[in-house]
């Protein structure tokens, strides 16, 4: 099927599949669009998908680009909206850092937005998702997190090297699906963000999202990225699910055919009782 490119914002945007709905792809940390590569070939004979690399996750660039404001992420998403999707809102799919900027997004702009999918980020601001963590946990996840926003910093301000060298090293020890040649440490901008306060911090509302979510998660995992009431919630509401699969962060990657007939058939129900409704 036919790919259509365009730039906006200054990232460039990709386009394919056919249908009157469109549902735009967020990765995240250490991904770049290639992450969605499964699930586009699975979703592109009844949906419209738009996925792009969110800037600083490209390798190979000329030099590091200008860390965004996360006023500035949610503003260009907008944009993308109103450029592919101009009289309709869209489904946001979404994974890892993807699900941060995205409920952001869907949150300050709901109109834009009429679903969800998320994929392994849950509740991560809320005091229920700290309250769920053991000490270890809390300690393992400031860690690695800690440790990717002090290259990011080696890499601006000391060596960019040693700073690719930290990043992938930490994505060995992570075991991401991702080829050290494809790895930069200006992917590691939003942790910088958080834990460095750059371009403003990370200061993002709690997670409410007033639209249908689809979650899923894996449960092989050290710790998760999502509250027990997150999943109560979600599984006791009309139109959210909640799911998980047995499989780590990756999980479009781990276990594609699951999460595809997961997804397919969130979509297609919401697209059932539309039509009853109406």
């Amino acid at each position: 099927m036919q790919t259509r490119k365009m730039p906006i914002q200054g990232m460039e945007v990709q386009l394919e599949g056919r249908g009157s709905r469109t549902v735009l792809m967020l990765h995240g940390w250490p991904d770049t669009l290639d992450v969605w590569d499964g699930t586009v070939k699975a979703l592109q004979n009844q949906y419209r998908c738009v996925r792009m690399t969110l800037p600083g996750f490209g390798p190979g660039q000329a030099e590091p680009p200008v860390v965004p404001r996360l006023d500035d992420v949610v503003d260009a998403l907008v944009a993308v909206i109103q450029t592919v999707s101009p009289g309709a809102p869209v489904t946001l799919m979404l994974h890892d850092w993807g699900c941060i900027f995205g409920y952001e997004l869907a949150m300050r702009h709901p109109q834009r937005v009429e679903a969800v999918v998320a994929v392994d980020i849950g509740d991560h601001n809320a005091g229920a998702y700290l309250q769920s963590l053991t000490g270890r946990q809390k300690m393992a996840i400031a860690g690695y997190q800690l440790w990717l926003a002090q290259a990011w910093w080696v890499g601006r301000y000391v060596h960019a090297g040693l700073a690719n060298r930290m990043t992938r090293w930490m994505s060995r020890v992570m075991r991401c699906p991702v080829t050290p040649d494809k790895l930069s440490w200006t992917m590691n901008f939003p942790y910088a963000m958080r834990w460095l306060g750059i371009r403003g911090g990370l200061s993002t509302q709690p997670v409410r999202l007033d639209c249908p979510v689809l979650y899923v998660y894996g449960e092989r995992k050290p710790f998760m990225f999502h509250s027990p009431r997150w999943l109560h919630t979600l599984r006791a509401s009309e139109e959210g699910a909640a799911h998980g699969l047995r499989c780590g962060h990756w999980v479009m990657l781990e276990q594609p055919e699951a999460f595809h007939a997961l997804v397919l058939r969130w979509l297609a129900g919401r697209e059932r009782r539309k039509v009853n409704r109406a």
